[in-house]
């Protein structure tokens, strides 16, 4: 059949929504936009739709990475559009739809040429034909975190903005970030130093430790611009964490990783985290920064509608293991697992994919794994009324895994960016 060839069809798969998983359930997409499932509308029979038919297969929301660094090669802090895109295609085949680019604390001539690359590739899936005239400005961001209302999509990951983990964190909470970089919030002029993205519909996250000097203030100003803070590298007590709550600080960052832990007689950010219901939190669910039963308990603790799912990967993964030079050091990976000088785990070589099969080997439901791995992410970012999910209304980013778990098909705004069937 040749039907419409803004319409499509995606037939006999098994489609996870956010509270059930259906059989068989036709797909209508028109126009990049899922407009039937199933007999929830007309239209399931449609004959003008083009036909694909995805027998055997399980259709996910695309994922959304909020905190990635690098693959195949490319780390984020160095890499130019042609690098950036080499990672969004490869989160393509990983089924990832979206993602932030993230920042680790760094000279400000670094901040500048990795935020003009990201900037340019925002720009550009958004159709902005001044793209290649680009700009960075300092200062306040003009984000409305609505980054789907789109012009020609890009049959790759959609780069959403920008997410600098740090400066304003803890030294002694610093993982594998460099303390030399790490900075105070005296005045609202620390902050303008940071370069953001111009294009109106660029999201932009900050992880900070409220803790350091001027930290509630900061997150107050970055409330103010309409960034998204989370808490993370932080040491901050009880007390603090309610300061940085009511400040406008929501979440927290790689739960468990880099913050004060939970002890019977001190609550720690961790315990902080998972008493505070309004607070939502992302894990890096790859066996190794967080044990298998730990990740079991946190889910079943703050539930599946307050935890996100991170690769927090860095330029190694893909690339199988190795020695590496990244962030001005050597790190390793041996068996999965990153070691830098230090011996501090430093990132991860997961993609979303894995993250996801790890919740599943747990055994968290689909629609359960398919909400911390899509709409809770499309959540903290504000774009959850466009994607995230499958559901009527909602753009067509959608992963088809077979019954191994591998991708097959993934498809952005309705077009195919990876096919493997």
């Amino acid at each position: 059949m040749t039907g419409n060839s803004n319409k499509l069809r995606l037939s006999n798969a098994r489609v996870v929504m956010p509270e059930r998983v259906a059989e068989s359930a036709p797909v209508i997409v028109d126009d990049g936009i899922i407009t039937s499932i199933s007999d929830e509308a007309a239209g399931a029979a449609d004959e003008t739709a083009r036909d694909t038919d995805l027998s055997g297969l399980t259709l996910f929301p695309g994922f959304i990475d909020v905190h990635i660094h690098g693959a195949v090669g490319v780390d984020t802090m160095e890499a130019d559009v042609d690098d950036l895109q080499r990672v969004s295609t490869f989160l393509a085949q990983n089924g990832v739809t979206a993602w932030l680019p993230t920042l680790v604390p760094a000279r400000q001539n670094e901040y500048g040429q990795a935020v003009r690359s990201i900037g340019e590739c925002v720009s550009h899936l958004a159709g902005d034909e001044a793209a290649s005239e680009y700009r960075l400005q300092s200062g306040t961001s003009s984000a409305q975190n609505s980054p789907t209302e789109v012009g020609t999509l890009t049959p790759v990951a959609q780069i959403l903005g920008v997410h600098y983990e740090g400066p304003f964190v803890n030294s002694e909470q610093c993982g594998a970030l460099h303390r030399e970089h790490f900075r105070k919030f005296r005045d609202p002029e620390d902050l303008n130093s940071l370069p953001v993205i111009e294009h109106g519909d660029a999201i932009h996250m900050m992880t900070l430790a409220p803790e350091v000097e001027g930290g509630i203030e900061l997150i107050k100003e970055l409330t103010k611009r309409k960034w998204i803070c989370s808490i993370g590298h932080t040491k901050a007590s009880a007390d603090i964490l309610e300061e940085a709550f009511a400040a406008g600080a929501r979440h927290m960052t790689h739960f468990m990783n880099a913050m004060t832990p939970l002890h019977h007689r001190s609550l720690g950010a961790v315990g902080w985290g998972m008493i505070h219901d309004d607070v939502t939190c992302d894990l890096i669910a790859d066996g190794i920064h967080i044990n298998r039963e730990i990740l079991k308990l946190i889910v079943h603790n703050k539930t599946s509608n307050k935890v996100s799912l991170i690769s927090d990967a860095i330029a190694a993964a893909g690339c199988g293991d190795g020695d590496y030079q990244i962030w001005g050091e050597t790190i390793q990976v041996r068996n999965g697992r990153t070691q830098n000088a230090g011996g501090s785990i430093a990132g991860s070589v997961i993609t979303m994919l894995d993250a996801m099969r790890m919740m599943l080997s747990l055994g968290f439901s689909e629609p359960d794994v398919a909400t911390m791995a899509s709409l809770n992410p499309a959540r903290l970012l504000g774009i959850d009324a466009d994607c995230g999910s499958i559901q009527i209304g909602k753009r067509a980013d959608l992963v088809a895994l077979d019954r191994d778990g591998k991708i097959r098909m993934t498809l952005i705004g309705g077009q195919v960016a990876y096919d493997a069937r």
